[in-house]
């Protein structure tokens, strides 16, 4: 299987898992906020937090997949790698709250650090391109 086919099938993968996580923020916050790894539900009417969290979960997604329609591979890469951040960024978070160490590395550190590595693939994938000398059009005679 060709690099460009892993990368596809991995940044494919990514949008599904991260739009489907948000899907679920934004439709059912209180079942799925425990899955998120922090210990407690916020007090009161926190779901919107929760709701937050999961249209920005819909917007990295939909931002992803925009790139890999329209064949942006090499701006795909680059994203890949600056969306890891919020993964890294959830696993901080619920590391900082006393949440589930298992959740945080297991699924937000896995992410992140799987999303940096397709980010990181994408760009190799996509270096020759970005390094070939562009050649001036055929000037007529």
């Amino acid at each position: 299987m060709s690099l460009k086919k892993i990368n596809t099938v991995l940044a494919t993968a990514f949008i599904l898992f991260i739009l489907w996580f948000g899907v679920e923020f934004i439709l059912s916050p209180e079942t799925t906020a425990p899955g998120f790894g922090l210990p407690s539900r916020p007090p009161g009417d926190g779901g919107g937090f929760l709701i937050v969290k999961g249209i920005r979960d819909v917007v990295l997604a939909l931002v992803l997949g925009i790139l890999l329609v329209t064949g942006h591979r090499r701006a795909l890469g680059w994203v890949l790698l600056v969306e890891a951040l919020a993964a890294y960024g959830d696993m901080t978070t619920v590391l900082a709250h006393h949440g589930s160490v298992a959740t945080a590395l297991g699924v937000h550190g896995l992410t992140a650090t799987l999303m940096v590595a397709n980010g990181l693939l994408m760009m190799r994938e996509t270096r020759e391109v970005a390094a070939a000398p562009v050649t001036p059009a055929p000037r007529p005679a």
